[in-house]
C-alpha cells in the first residue's frame, strides 16, 4: 500500500540478506524511491528487474539519495564499519542532512563512534535494531528499538511504520543497540530453555509436542516456545535467524557487559553451546537448532 508520506522519498537500502531483502521491498511497495546496494549480486539483480535503482558501492548509494535516508541492514559490526567508513563507504558519498539508520545488530560502543563520524560529515545517525526475525521483516511487523535524537527519530517514523509494528525510542545514539543486546540475551537463553525442556521430554519417553501444548498458556509460554519450539518438534531448521548470528549477538552482549564490569554467566554458557553447534558444522541452521547441542541425535 502506497504511503503518501513516503511517495518518491529517496532511500538507499544497503544489505539484502534474509532481513534486508523483504524490508527493502516493503519500502518500495510503500512508494519510496529505493536504491539498493549489496555485496551479493543476486538480490541486487532481482531488484533491478523490478525497476529499482541500484548502486555499486555504499558511497554511490548515498550520493543517489542526496540528503535523504540511508538504511543499513548488515550482518555484523566490522561490516557496518566498512560500509560506513571504509573505502567507497557511505561517508564518501554523504550529503549534509543525510540520515543514516543502522537497523542491524551492532556493537553499542562502535555505534557511538560511527555516529560521531557521520555527524562530523554533516549527517545524522540512528541505531534502530529490530526483533521479529525474517517473518517480522516480511510482514512489516518488526519491533524497532531506536537510539537517537527525538527529532531524528520523528523524521524516521514514516519508514519505521512501514517496517515495524512498534517503535520505541530507548534513548540517545547507542541505546537501541543496548536494548538489542538485552533482547538477544533473552532470546538466546529462552531458546536454550525450550531446547533443554523438549529434549528432556523426549529422553523421558514423553511426546515433546504434547509437552509443548501443555505448557502453552502457562508461565512457561513464550513466543520462543510457540515458534522455535515448533521448529524443534518439526525438526526443520531452515534459517530465519542463523546460529552464527545468534552466537555473534550473544558475544556482543558479553563484551558490553564486560565493558561495564558486569559478568553474565548464563549468557556465556549459552554462547558456548552455540559454539558447539558451529564446530559441528551446523552454523547455518536456524538458531532453534540449539537443541542439537543438547541432543546431537535430534533429527533435521
Amino acid at each position: 500500500m502506497i504511503d503518501q508520506r513516503l511517495a518518491d522519498t529517496p532511500i538507499a537500502f544497503i544489505g539484502l540478506g534474509l532481513m534486508g531483502k523483504p524490508m527493502a521491498r516493503n519500502l518500495h511497495d510503500a512508494g519510496a524511491a529505493v536504491t539498493v546496494a549489496s555485496r551479493s549480486p543476486g538480490p541486487v539483480e532481482e531488484f533491478a528487474a523490478l525497476g529499482l535503482s541500484t548502486a555499486g558501492t555504499p558511497a554511490e548509494a548515498a550520493m543517489i539519495t542526496g540528503a535523504g535516508i540511508v538504511i543499513l541492514m548488515l550482518p555484523d559490526t566490522p561490516t557496518v564499519e566498512t560500509v560506513i567508513a571504509g573505502e567507497g563507504g557511505v561517508l564518501a558519498g554523504l550529503s549534509p542532512g543525510t540520515l543514516v539508520i543502522d537497523m542491524g545488530t551492532t556493537d553499542a560502543l562502535v555505534t557511538r563512534e560511527l555516529a560521531d563520524k557521520v555527524g562530523a560529515a554533516g549527517g545524522a545517525y540512528i541505531d534502530a535494531p529490530v526483533s521479529g526475525g525474517q517473518i517480522g521483516a516480511e510482514t512489516g511487523e518488526l519491533v524497532i528499538m531506536a537510539g537517537g535524537s527525538e527529532a531524528d527519530i520523528a523524521r524516521a517514523m514514516p519508514f519505521f511504520n512501514v517496517l515495524g509494528k512498534q517503535t520505541t525510542r530507548v534513548g540517545d545514539v547507542g541505546a537501541g543497540q543496548v536494548a538489542k543486546a538485552c533482547n538477544q540475551i533473552i532470546v538466546g537463553l529462552n531458546i536454550g530453555a525450550v531446547a533443554e525442556a523438549l529434549a528432556l521430554a523426549e529422553a523421558a519417553g514423553v511426546d515433546p509436542a504434547k509437552v509443548r501444548q501443555a505448557l502453552k498458556g502457562g508461565f512457561a509460554d513464550s513466543r520462543i516456545l510457540e515458534v522455535h519450539g515448533q521448529r524443534m518438534i518439526d525438526r526443520t531448521f531452515q534459517p530465519g535467524g542463523k546460529v552464527t548470528t545468534q552466537r555473534k549477538d550473544l558475544d556482543q552482549g558479553l563484551a558490553l557487559g564486560k565493558a561495564f564490569g558486569l559478568d553474565l554467566p548464563a549468557t556465556a554458557l549459552c554462547r558456548d553451546l552455540y559454539d558447539r553447534l558451529i564446530e559441528a558444522g551446523d552454523g547455518g541452521l536456524d538458531h532453534s537448532g540449539l537443541i542439537k547441542a543438547i541432543d546431537p541425535d535430534w533429527g533435521g
